[in-house]
């Protein structure tokens, strides 16, 4: 879109004339103010632009190489429309105002823009001072502040320029006048007249030269005040900027923000330049001094390190820096920006590390997905094995510990699942002992030997938790415990009480209400915390661990899963006496119901038609003998395609399908919805060792009737079978 002209373009062009800038030869002042404005902005092009009649010509340009573009096309001539601000296009591709710009939609596809508007002191716009990225982008308000500053500085050195030419028109005169003096002084010897004339011109010349001299001293105090605005802006922003020579030997300038970063004082540098050089991670050294003795070849450097404060504190900075050339095209001085990128290092951390552990979770959950089917086929068999030697004592015998061992083996799995998520959270009703003796015994084999275990769990009510989450809470708690005491052996205590909070105490910690909890407490031998870290445990990131040992997350994990169980975490802890942290969880109103312990029969089948599909034979051999010993008749396939092909060839003879849902080539869901096609209403049952995000709900949704999980026993199989063919009738509203 065209912008409009300024309500005084006429005026305004007349002002742009008198500065005289347009079409002339480069100049170091203005180049050092668009380099220092595409560093404090971050930013690949910043240009001083003048908007003349038909163009827009670039004074300075930094990361462009056109000298001029239509004023058609120009940012800049939206810019001068509004003198007062800075206009800023965090997306131009989404402003109506440029996304038809051929500078947007095709090379150099310009999406970013912000220029600070060049007014002179009579408040014409002559340009901008703009930065520009090929990127959506915003800058921050110190950003703002700062552009704007360096516009005024554009403007300043405009005015420098012409007062100079206009000085430089004067001494000119002057010079045409003393060349005219010395002309007609051999006339004053003969005319007395001409002597008065000469005379008279001389006194203009005096007069001249003491105009020029006033505007020298005018020119000096436009500079200094110029200077005094550079600093001004240098000593604002949250960026160390600096200006050395060559060698480091010698510091020129190093802004205030320094002091807060480095720990140490501007004068300490000032008197020691290579202090800097001092305070860098050791192993970050050579790699900053390569950099820095590459510029003259690479024009600049940017680049990470660590740096190492008096207080021990370990900050990432991210440095640039780029040459300043002299006439003779010699760097004669660095000029730099560097910042503090330590809480930006540390999320990127965090990142990693998250996905280090998905990826761990994954794996896991393949792992048991796999170690599931062999335990479906050794307790399927196991089952058939325990009927046929019905009558042999010692063999019964040798199969229960089978039967032991592979409940054992279940376990195991179904914690390793919990450890790593990949079970939905779920809150229910749990026995919280239970689950704490569960994450114990996956603790057990995280943590060295020299590390005892006790625990001391009373009987306790039934809580709403998630039993994962209970698992996170005590593998973290137990190994910051283990960090605790890592120096020796010590001793990790977890005890179980029923205790009853009332008012007062309710009111000492407003995470509590009046009513009964269980509290869950876990205690350390090791070295204790002082009460300054006491007050930050809980912050995220924050660690008391060295560097590449801790995230800064665990402990805040904790306090979130605890709070999301409407419950709450207290910490006692002192110097060298270990530490103890009070969870606690409130106590449902209704009790858990018990589970009969007296075996209940299988329901048997009545001759039903079942089709088992597994990919895995073993386990598809397993299901289908169980299945024929409760009365069923089975058809099993370990391929896919095979299944519907035989099932469309006939699907009136089959009464149900069992589904395993992790197939090669077609996953089990997909095929119980090709079978669904062929015969509308079949019941379904899918099978998995590893559910992940599957619910029941998404099942039905797509038309299954059960989820069971694997390995399932013959009780649980025979179980899903007759609801899936045998529906209850819903009740009765």
């Amino acid at each position: 879109m065209k912008a409009n002209l300024p309500s005084e373009e006429v005026r305004r062009l007349a002002a742009l004339r008198e500065y005289n800038a347009l079409d002339t030869p480069p100049e170091q002042a203005f180049d050092d103010l668009t380099l220092l404005a595409a560093q404090i902005c971050g930013t690949p092009i910043a240009l001083v632009s003048l908007v003349d009649g038909e163009r827009q010509w670039f004074k300075s340009k930094q990361g462009l190489a056109t000298p001029d573009m239509p004023r058609d096309m120009a940012f800049c001539a939206h810019a001068i429309l509004s003198p007062d601000k800075v206009l800023e296009v965090t997306d131009a591709s989404l402003d109506p105002r440029f996304a038809d710009n051929p500078l947007v939609t095709s090379d150099p596809h310009f999406r970013f823009y912000a220029g600070a508007p060049l007014v002179t002191s009579d408040g014409y716009a002559l340009g901008s001072l703009c930065v520009i990225d090929y990127t959506p982008r915003k800058l921050s308000p110190e950003q703002l502040i700062a552009l704007r500053a360096l516009g005024r500085q554009v403007i300043a050195q405009l005015e420098l320029n012409r007062q100079a030419r206009k000085l430089l028109d004067e001494a000119v005169e002057r010079e045409r006048a003393e060349a005219l003096l010395n002309e007609q002084y051999t006339q004053l010897l003969h005319s007395k007249k001409e002597t008065d004339v000469l005379l008279t011109r001389a006194e203009r010349l005096r007069a001249s030269l003491l105009s020029l001299v006033e505007d020298e001293r005018r020119a000096g105090k436009k500079l200094r005040e110029s200077e005094e605005r550079f600093r001004e802006l240098a000593e604002n922003i949250n960026e160390v900027f600096w200006i050395t020579d060559p060698t480091m030997h010698e510091l020129h300038y190093v802004s205030p923000a320094y002091e807060k970063i480095w720990g140490r004082s501007c004068a300490s540098l000032y008197a020691s330049p290579r202090q800097w050089i001092e305070m860098i991670h050791p192993e970050d050294v050579a790699r900053v001094l390569e950099a820095i003795s590459n510029i003259s070849f690479s024009g600049g450097f940017e680049i990470t390190y660590r740096i190492l404060r008096p207080d021990k504190a370990v900050r990432w900075i991210y440095d640039k820096g780029f040459p300043v050339l002299s006439a003779e095209r010699k760097v004669h001085r660095i000029v730099g920006t560097a910042e503090d990128i330590t809480e930006q290092k540390t999320l990127e951390d965090q990142f990693r590390q998250a996905q280090k552990m998905e990826s761990i979770g994954q794996l896991a959950g393949g792992i048991a997905h796999d170690f599931n089917n062999i335990l479906g086929a050794i307790m399927g068999n196991l089952y058939l094995a325990k009927l046929e030697a019905s009558d042999n004592t010692e063999v019964l015998n040798y199969l229960g510990e089978i039967d032991k061992a592979s409940e054992r083996a279940r376990h195991l799995v179904k914690q390793i699942l919990a450890f790593s998520r990949q079970n939905k959270p779920e809150r229910k009703p749990v026995n919280l002992n239970e689950v704490v003796q569960e994450a114990l015994k996956l603790l057990r084999a995280s943590i060295p030997a020299t590390i005892r275990i006790q625990t001391e769990l009373t009987e306790t009510p039934a809580v709403l938790a998630d039993a994962t989450a209970i698992h996170q809470v005590i593998m973290n708690l137990g190994v910051n415990a283990w960090h605790a005491m890592r120096d020796e052996p010590g001793v990790l205590k977890v005890e179980a009480i029923v205790m009853e909070v009332d008012e007062d105490y309710a009111k000492s910690r407003p995470e509590l209400h009046a009513g009964p909890y269980v509290r869950l407490s876990v205690n350390d031998t090791g070295r204790g915390m002082d009460a300054a870290t006491l007050e930050h445990i809980f912050e995220p990131f924050f660690t008391t661990k060295p560097v590449g040992e801790g995230t800064g997350l665990g402990l805040a994990v904790v306090h979130g899963i605890m709070k999301s169980h409407e419950g709450g975490i207290f910490v006692h802890s002192q110097p060298g006496q270990g530490t103890t942290f009070y969870l606690h969880f409130p106590v449902l109103k209704t009790e858990l119901i018990a589970s009969s312990i007296e075996s209940k029969p299988i329901p048997a089948g009545h001759g039903e038609h079942i089709m088992v599909v597994d990919d895995e034979e073993p386990l598809a051999r397993a299901a289908e003998k169980m299945l024929k010993r409760l009365g069923y008749v089975v058809t099993t396939q370990t391929i896919a395609f095979e299944a519907i092909a035989a099932f469309r060839n006939d699907p009136g003879q089959f009464d149900l399908v069992l589904i395993d849902l992790t197939m090669p080539h077609m996953d089990g869901a997909t095929l119980g919805t090709q079978l669904l096609r062929i015969k509308p209403g079949i019941p379904i049952i899918i099978t998995t060792g590893n559910s992940g995000q599957l619910t029941m709900e998404k099942l039905r949704m797509l038309g299954f009737k059960e989820l069971l999980p694997k390995p399932s026993t013959a009780q649980a199989l025979g179980e899903a079978v007759h609801r899936a063919l045998y529906p209850l009738p819903p009740s009765e509203p």
